[in-house]
């Protein structure tokens, strides 16, 4: 059964969000609370010590003006992009900052700091210029989790091992769009 894009509305475009750039800010943080939830919907959080950003080209560059590093980490910490408001970033970075951990949207912290991302400036992933690695780390480093995100702009994530259909696009088949 082959997928269709539905045309993006001009609502889809205009996403709200923190931060002066959507695709710097609500991208990287849809993509981090993406990750979070893969996580605690696989039932995988428990086992998770610690986590490990990557971040590469022009979100690197631009990050910290642009706020992809406060993103990423109220991400991994659950905030929703859409939902949350400047006093409640504020807090919650504050929470964040003094304790040097995120809750992976589940209440159990681990220890990850703006300090702790790793910065990847100079490389450049194949399918888009802004792209993050998020990788979630068990007792003695085992791997539980790693995924690759890219915000292709107006805060849509596409994920390594998805179509190329963004996130937030509604798509329909040929039998839904007949109906």
């Amino acid at each position: 059964m082959t997928t269709s894009t539905a045309p993006v509305s001009v609502f889809d475009l205009f996403t709200i969000g923190i931060g002066p750039s959507s695709s710097h800010t609500v991208g990287p943080m849809k993509a981090a609370a993406a990750f979070a939830e893969d996580l605690r919907r696989a039932g995988t959080t428990d086992s998770v010590e610690s986590v490990r950003v990557e971040i590469f080209g022009s979100l690197t560059a631009t990050g910290h003006g642009h706020g992809t590093f406060t993103a990423v980490l109220l991400g991994l910490d659950g905030a929703q992009s859409a939902r949350i408001d400047s006093g409640e970033v504020e807090r919650r970075l504050a929470d964040i900052t003094a304790s040097g951990t995120v809750s992976l949207g589940t209440g159990q912290r681990i220890p990850c700091r703006i300090e702790d991302l790793v910065l990847r400036p100079l490389t450049v992933r194949p399918r888009h210029t802004n792209a993050l690695t998020l990788t979630a780390y068990g007792h003695a480093g085992v791997v539980v989790r790693s995924d690759t995100y890219y915000s292709i702009g107006g805060g849509f994530i596409v994920r390594d091992s998805d179509e190329e259909r963004p996130s937030g696009v509604r798509s329909r088949t040929p039998a839904a769009a007949a109906s």
